[in-house]
């Protein structure tokens, strides 16, 4: 992993926005269409106010949460709500969203056919992560007795999770396809989450898809 260390957050929040857009513009020379994996939650909003002002030809990006709370888009807990409110808006609305969410369907089922949606998408181009103190990153919670399928390199791209810690059912994009992603961003602050990385083991989920990620800190 390489670390790179701001004075404060806002500074994090825009230089993190410049190397996204740099990425995705990369990308965009190369390919017709490119990905965006990003998180929901509130670590991201101010990264995603700056990136979605960027001038990009948004009309070739397809935009994806990395994981989402099994609640519908009008749920408070929506990561896909978040992320249309803060990411997709200015010249960034013109992008592309993949819902992970499926009105009617079990999130077994929900799983499956937001898989069937991300697969052709990837690898993915550009993806952004958070972490928790507990090392977990997307919703690859440790706590979880499905963590294991998961992790499994053959899994499907999206896959179910059911964290013992978390009060709804989720799902997440597998870990193979978070490590395969081209270009890896984790965002993490404060003193706790540094030290919760540095002291991650092998088997912790953000240690299983570090591999050429750059972790941006701020206290």
């Amino acid at each position: 992993m390489i670390f790179e260390t701001y004075a404060d957050r806002d500074q994090l929040a825009i230089n993190l926005a410049n190397n996204l857009a740099g990425d995705i513009k990369n990308a965009l020379l190369h390919h017709d269409t490119v990905s965006l994996a990003v998180p929901g939650g509130t670590t991201p909003g101010p990264i995603f106010d700056v990136l979605s002002a960027a001038r990009l030809d948004w009309e070739r990006v397809t935009v994806m949460a990395t994981d989402e709370r099994w609640v519908a888009p009008d749920n408070a807990r929506s990561n896909a709500a978040m992320i249309s409110e803060r990411l997709l808006t200015g010249p960034a609305e013109a992008a592309t969203m993949i819902p992970f969410y499926r009105a009617g369907l079990s999130a077994r089922d929900g799983a499956a056919a937001a898989a069937k949606a991300v697969q052709a998408h990837l690898p993915l181009s550009v993806l952004l992560l958070g972490m928790g103190e507990d090392g977990h990153v997307a919703s690859l919670f440790p706590d979880a007795p499905d963590l294991a399928q998961a992790l499994d390199p053959d899994a499907p791209a999206v896959v179910s999770q059911s964290p013992a810690s978390q009060p709804e059912t989720r799902l997440s994009l597998a870990a193979h396809v978070l490590n395969g992603a081209l270009a890896k961003h984790l965002v993490i602050f404060g003193a706790a989450k540094r030290d919760a990385l540095n002291a991650a083991s092998t088997d912790t989920p953000v240690r299983r898809v570090a591999s050429d990620l750059v972790v941006h800190w701020a206290l």
